[in-house]
This record gives C-alpha cells, sequence and structure tokens, in this order.
C-alpha cells in the first residue's frame, strides 16, 4: 500500500494496517526496525497512519540512541518539528529505524543495534547511515519512513534497496529535534516507494520554523498539488562524475539518458571540480562540525555514564567506551582542522573549495534545469567488502556535493544489475526548486518503468 492510497483510509483500515506492519516487523529477520533487532514492542504513539522514523530523530517518550551505546537509556522530552507536521498532517511516528551510529556510515553496520540486511539481497548491506529507513520500506514493513541526509545518507540507501529517496533544499524541513552530525549539512526528508509519495510526505514536512535558526523563512508552495510529469527540462550529465562509475550504473544511466530525450527533454553535457577535492571538503567539513555537536555527550546530561571516579576520568570513560570507532575517529579528525595551527590549512580551506562547488553549480544551473547523476559508484557492496574506510568513503561520491551545495535531489531506482540489484539515479535542482526536481522525478519514474 502506499501513502496516497493509506491516506484514503478510515480508522478502522488505519488501524488494520498498523496491525498488519506490527507483526511484520515482528517476524522480519533484516533488522531494519531497532525494536526488532532489541527484540521489544514497536514504539508507537497516535492511531494515524504510521511512518517508520529514523533513530536519530526526537519522539516524546521513545527511546533515543542514535544506534550509539553513549545514549542507551536516553529517552526523548520532545517532538521534534517534523514529528509535529506529521501528527498535525493525520500521519503518526511507528516505529524505530536502524541507522548507523549517529549517522557517520553508508552502511548501517556501525549500529551499537546490529547490522540491517539489504531485503532485495540479504548478503549485502542496505547502505547508511538512514539504511533500516530504506530497507523497512523496500521489504513493505512501512509504507514511508523518515531518514536524514548529511552527504547522502536518504539517497544511497534509497538507491541500494531500489526505493525514493529525497534529500529537500538545507533549510527547507526544520532540523529542531533531529540530532546533529554536521549542522550545515543535515537534512530530513522522505523515503517512500514513489515519487509522488515522497512529494506527498515532502509537503507535510516542509516550510518554516521559528525554533530551528536556520531554516528558510521564504515563501512556500506545495509540490503535491501541481505534481505533473508532462513538463519538458534540460537536464545536464557531469561527464567527469561518470567516469568512475561502474559499468552497469554507466549503462543505466546511458539508457535513463535515452528514455528522457523520448519523454521530449534536452541533454546537454558538462564538467566539475575534481571529484577527490569534494569529498575531502566534505569529511573535513562534516568532522569538524561533528566534533562540536558531539562534546555535549560527556556523561553529564545525556545518557550513559561510564564511571563516577572524577570528572576528568569521567568524561574520558564515557566518550572512550560509549563511542564506536567510526565515530571516535571523526571527532579526533575534526578536533585536528580545528586546532591552533591547522584551521586556516584544513578547515577554512575547505570551507573557500566549499563555495567554489556552489558556484561551479550555480554555473550549470544558467544552462539547465536539473542534473542526472549516479547516486554510487557501484550497486549494494557485500558485507565486509570495504577493505579500508576510504573505500567506504568513496562510495558518496556523488551525493555529498550537494549537502556542500545545500541543493535538493532526489534518488530514484531505474533498473537493475545482472545480479537483480537496483540501479539508482538521482536528478537534482537549484535551491528550492523542489516542484522542477519532483515532476522531473515523476517524468524518469513513468519513462524507465522500474518494476
Amino acid at each position: 500500500m502506499t501513502l496516497k492510497e493509506a491516506l484514503k483510509l478510515n480508522s478502522d483500515d488505519i488501524q488494520k494496517l498498523r496491525d498488519d506492519l506490527n507483526t511484520k516487523i515482528k517476524n522480519s529477520n533484516i533488522g531494519a526496525y531497532i525494536e526488532q533487532l532489541e527484540n521489544k514492542d514497536v514504539y508507537s504513539c497516535g492511531n494515524g497512519i504510521p511512518i517508520a522514523i529514523k533513530n536519530n530523530i526526537n519522539v516524546k517518550n521513545w527511546e533515543l540512541t542514535c544506534s550509539s551505546n553513549i545514549l542507551k537509556g536516553y529517552i526523548a522530552p520532545f517532538n521534534a518539528t517534523v514529528i509535529e507536521k506529521l501528527q498535525n498532517a493525520g500521519l503518526s511516528p511507528f516505529g524505530l529505524t536502524n541507522m548507523d551510529e549517529f549517522a557517520m556510515g553508508s552502511s548501517t553496520e556501525s549500529s551499537c543495534h546490529g547490522k540491517t540486511l539489504n531485503p532485495v539481497d540479504n548478503s549485502r548491506i542496505p547502505g547508511g547511515s538512514s539504511g533500516g529507513s530504506a530497507a523497512a520500506v523496500a521489504a513493505g514493513l512501512a509504507i514511508a519512513a523518515l531518514g536524514t541526509d548529511t552527504g547522502g545518507s536518504i539517497r544511497q540507501p534509497a538507491a541500494y534497496c531500489g526505493v525514493v529517496g529525497m534529500k529537500p533544499t538545507y533549510g527547507r524541513v526544520s532540523r529542531y529535534g533531529i540530532a546533529a552530525y554536521s549542522s550545515s549539512l543535515d537534512q530530513c526528508g522522505p523515503i517512500t516507494q514513489n515519487v509522488e509519495d515522497a512529494a506527498i510526505l515532502y509537503d507535510i514536512l516542509a516550510g518554516y520554523d521559528e525554533k530551528d535558526s536556520t531554516s528558510a523563512n521564504i515563501d512556500y508552495t506545495k509540490v503535491t498539488p501541481n505534481l505533473t510529469s508532462d513538463r519538458k527540462f534540460t537536464i545536464a550529465v557531469i561527464d567527469n562524475f561518470v567516469e568512475q562509475a561502474s559499468q552497469d550504473i554507466k549503462d543505466a544511466l546511458n539508457n535513463s539518458i535515452k528514455l528522457l530525450e523520448e519523454q521530449g527533454h534536452k541533454i546537454i553535457h558538462t564538467n566539475m571540480i575534481d571529484s577527490s577535492k569534494i569529498i575531502s571538503t566534505y569529511y573535513i567539513i562534516s568532522a569538524a562540525e561533528a566534533s562540536a555537536n558531539l562534546a555535549r555527550y560527556d556523561g553529564v546530561r545525556y545518557g550513559f555514564r561510564a564511571s563516577n571516579s572524577g570528572l576528568k576520568d569521567m568524561y574520558i570513560d564515557t566518550k572512550t567506551q560509549g563511542f564506536g570507532y567510526e565515530v571516535k575517529k571523526r571527532i579526533m579528525l575534526g578536533s585536528f582542522v580545528l586546532s591552533s595551527g591547522y584551521y586556516d590549512a584544513y578547515y577554512i580551506k575547505a570551507q573557500k573549495v566549499r563555495s567554489i562547488i556552489k558556484a561551479e553549480f550555480d554555473k550549470i544551473f544558467e544552462t539547465a534545469d536539473l542534473i542526472l547523476s549516479p547516486v554510487a559508484p557501484t550497486t549494494a557492496p557485500k558485507f565486509g567488502s570495504y577493505t579500508s574506510a576510504l573505500e567506504m568513503y568513496l562510495s558518496d561520491l556523488y551525493t555529498i556535493s550537494i549537502n556542500l551545495a545545500g541543493l535538493p535531489a532526489i534518488s530514484l531506482p531505474v533498473a537493475k544489475d545482472s545480479s537483480g540489484l537496483p540501479i539508482g539515479l538521482q536528478l537534482i535542482a537549484n535551491s528550492f526548486e523542489e516542484q522542477t526536481l519532483f515532476d522531473g522525478a515523476l517524468s524518469m519514474e513513468k519513462a524507465v518503468k522500474y518494476i
């Protein structure tokens, strides 16, 4: 059942839907939900249409761990703004989806609760950090879910699992009540079964929030009432990005380009800044912001406390035992690039390159309405196939530049590889041009006829 169909149900049918999902979740073995991994009852509140929630979004009276030992036992004291918006629209939070610890990862393997399996092929990762949300939707364990996207964490797992994932323009959806990883990059967005459902859920989430200092206080027009696949766009392809994709991804991209041209869209080709500079810029900025944001988890105010043998020992022991390896590594990197003597050499330089990346996108949008790009260089890798952290970081090659520039983007499945694994491509639009983004995505969805 799609979200659009669920919105037409009466209260009795909604309750049956909730009961059915509850049974499916308890019987599932893919670990999409933390409750399933922890052998707990599914968290729920209200009686509305059930929407799965990534476990870094505050839902009042629910445990919020961000899949980290350091927050085990912490109960959220309030609702995030996106949760309030769901409830006001007749939707209800239903189940906590698994994620990489503090959203730092691309595979959902770093969760303290256990790993999530890709429902298409259980030997493969579901992507990350919103792997639980994408897996839940792909497996039919949720009609829709919320995820967060710092460097591709909605779009990449959506691509690996064969569903639709959308990252809004930075500032379009409130971050209030969402545990911060990298404050200038994070955005909450929908993971759904199709483009129209994504537009419906996006409309519910979007809008100004005075409680979020980064929220954009500009006019907002709902997308769904004006959604159409009939508009014709000029779509740019960044050729030097595509060079690093696998042959399966290249073939799917070329086939999609052909289908879009048959739909009446114009395809143009361009190039952009070297991708290695984008990766370096992203990991410097995101790690720097993470080191500041995660300083608050010190054993005093939140969750886990390791010892009471003295303030310094408590700080050291709590962070050492509470944080996982990947999180500690990024905190150390962030602290390094912000330290005296290295701030100018790394952090300031990364911010300058970030400005160049945004300027290059602006230049492309002078002649194009949308950009078409791969989401990841390959289809979903097998568990344990990453031989180094760098390999995992490179899987975000095509997604992180969009977050650095604050642009909206949507991932949708377009084909399958020889192993039957989903191949996802993403469309990227200019800032606050979500109508163009969704219209282009709907046209592409109809053209590729993914099954």
